[in-house]
């Protein structure tokens, strides 16, 4: 391995961070104390402090003031209990509070390159936890609602019926599918230009990661898939989900795509690929700096997957 597959964006926020399971019962309690400290979200978008030589979440004493979404007790960091909360839509005059000088609101997608491995997993967290609230507010049981925030922020239940629901996470692959010393690319028609990427696709209810490699393959491109084999994860909040990555061996090479999933797809030598990823390839571009898709195409085209 070349250690791509080891510095994956969002990945994780290492033994530093502690998300203090345990403690969400008495998130009122560790939020009223005077150390306590809280990175705010504005409609998603996420605070981050850009006045020092390294970009940071712009962390803050708990505000007084009410946020539009639950406040979400996110874990701890050393003895720092941490926090996170979406005020919704502000002005620029309703941010003091939660904004330090030189801060500013950015959308995580753009910003999260920049951060630690550790914020990065922190942002990751909030981003997807308060995502889940604002489309879970009502029960999907009964119907009932608004269903009550419980758990610090990690669970919701309701007063109806009593079902409790949890943060959800769906499962996704994403598979470098290799014939040769060539990978399949595709490209959906929404993508900047030249952008080509691994296939990817949901796993199914009653599938494993390595079948829905096979099906999904099979589906967008028409190609046969033999060897699955795991690689790597990532967290995606956007909004929530876990990016599955796989090495994998076509058994076949004609590619016919399904255009419902892909605008194109094609094999692309090794060579171009290194081409694409250092930016100099003359037509296709490579994925973006914080996929997953990018770590493992790093780590083919620098041979740290040899012997699959």
């Amino acid at each position: 391995m070349t250690g791509h597959l080891d510095s994956i964006v969002f990945a994780s926020a290492g033994a530093a961070f502690d998300r203090a399971g345990h403690r969400r019962a008495e998130a009122e309690a560790l939020a009223a104390r005077p150390d306590a400290r809280l990175v705010a979200l504005s409609d998603g978008r996420i605070a981050v402090d850009l006045a020092g030589p390294a970009k940071t979440l712009a962390w803050r004493p708990v505000p007084a003031r009410a946020p539009g979404s639950p406040r979400i007790f996110l874990g701890m960091i050393g003895e720092t209990p941490c926090f996170a909360a979406d005020y919704g839509p502000l002005e620029e005059a309703d941010t003091a509070e939660l904004l330090p000088e030189g801060g500013k609101f950015i959308d995580l997608r753009s910003i999260s390159p920049e951060l630690s491995a550790l914020e990065a997993g922190i942002a990751a967290t909030a981003k997807a936890v308060l995502g889940w609230h604002s489309t879970h507010r009502f029960c999907a049981r009964c119907g009932a609602g608004p269903t009550l925030v419980e758990d610090g922020g990690w669970r919701r239940r309701c007063a109806a019926c009593g079902a409790m629901h949890f943060p959800r996470v769906d499962p996704v692959v994403i598979m470098l599918v290799l014939h040769g010393d060539r990978v399949l690319l595709g490209r959906q028609s929404n993508w900047p230009a030249g952008m080509h990427s691994l296939l990817a696709g949901f796993v199914e209810p009653g599938e494993t990661p390595e079948d829905a490699v096979r099906r999904e393959v099979m589906e967008e491109a028409a190609i046969r898939v033999g060897r699955v084999r795991y690689l790597a994860t990532q967290p995606w909040p956007f909004p929530s989900t876990l990016m599955i990555g796989c090495i994998a061996e076509a058994l076949s090479e004609e590619i016919t795509i399904d255009p419902t999933e892909l605008e194109s797809a094609l094999w692309l030598p090794r060579g171009e690929a290194i081409e694409a990823l250092a930016g100099r390839h003359p037509v296709l571009a490579a994925p973006r700096r914080d996929a997953i898709a990018r770590s493992i195409l790093l780590e083919w085209v620098e041979g740290g997957l040899e012997g699959f």
